[in-house]
C-alpha cells in the first residue's frame, strides 16, 4: 500500500516532470518559429566596396533580434551558379524564407533571357520543395544594352512574380541607380551610405512576408 504522504510525494514529482516537459516544448516551439533568412545574391548583397558589416544583409539582422540572417552572397554570381550552391544551403540552413538577388551578372554579360530564367524559376521551385517562401528581388540594367534587352531582362522578374505568386520587390536599387552621391565610381554598386535605404525597401516586403509565416 501506498501512504498518503508517498502518493503527495508522487504527484509532485509527476506535476513537476510534466511543467519541465512543457517548458522544453515550449523552448523548441518557439526555437522553431524563429525564421532563418537566407539571403542569396551577387555584389549587391556582398557588400561589394565596402565592409561586409555595412551591406543590407547585415544591417538587415538589427531588424530580426529573434531570428538570423545567413548571407550566402557572393560577387560575381550568376544565376547558374547561384542554382548550383542552391541545395546544399537550403540542406544547411533550412531557412524560413530566401531572398533571391541574382541575375545582374547574366545581364551584364549578355547571357540569354531565357536561360536566366529557367535558373530563376528552378531556385524558386527548389526553395518551395524545402518548405522555404521567396522573396524574389528584380532588378535592371543600364540602357547601352538595348531597350529590347533592357526591358526583357527586366520584365523577367515580374514574370516570374507573377507566375510563381512571390512576393517581390520590383527593383531594389530603385532611387539609388544613377545618383552619384549613392553609388561607387564604377556606377554599378551603392555606397555604404545607401545600405540602409536598401535594407529597408526589403523589409518593407519582408516583414509582411514573416508576420503571414506565424
Amino acid at each position: 500500500m501506498v501512504d498518503k504522504q508517498q502518493r503527495s510525494s508522487f504527484i509532485r514529482s509527476a506535476q513537476v516532470i510534466g511543467t519541465l516537459v512543457w517548458l522544453l516544448l515550449a523552448s523548441q516551439t518557439a526555437v522553431a518559429r524563429e525564421p532563418t533568412v537566407l539571403v542569396l545574391g551577387d555584389s549587391l548583397s556582398a557588400g561589394y566596396g565596402i565592409d561586409l558589416e555595412q551591406a543590407w544583409p547585415t544591417l538587415l539582422q538589427q531588424y530580426l533580434p529573434a531570428g538570423r540572417v545567413i548571407n550566402a552572397s557572393i560577387s560575381g554570381e550568376t544565376s547558374a551558379a547561384g542554382r548550383q550552391r542552391l541545395p546544399t544551403l537550403l540542406a544547411r540552413y533550412q531557412p524560413t524564407i530566401v531572398i533571391l538577388e541574382l541575375g545582374a551578372n547574366d545581364g551584364l554579360r549578355g547571357l540569354s533571357l531565357e536561360y536566366l530564367y529557367d535558373n530563376l524559376q528552378a531556385m524558386v521551385s527548389l526553395s518551395q520543395q524545402r518548405g522555404a517562401r521567396v522573396l524574389l528581388l528584380g532588378m535592371r540594367i543600364p540602357p547601352n544594352y538595348g531597350r529590347r534587352y533592357s526591358e526583357a531582362f527586366s520584365a523577367c522578374y515580374q514574370r516570374l512574380a507573377e507566375e510563381k505568386g512571390l512576393a517581390s520587390v520590383p527593383f531594389l536599387l530603385a532611387g539609388i541607380a544613377g545618383d552619384r552621391d549613392q553609388m561607387q565610381a564604377d556606377g554599378l554598386h551603392p555606397r555604404a551610405a545607401a545600405q540602409e535605404k536598401i535594407r529597408d525597401v526589403v523589409w518593407l516586403v519582408l516583414s509582411k512576408m514573416l508576420v503571414a509565416t506565424k
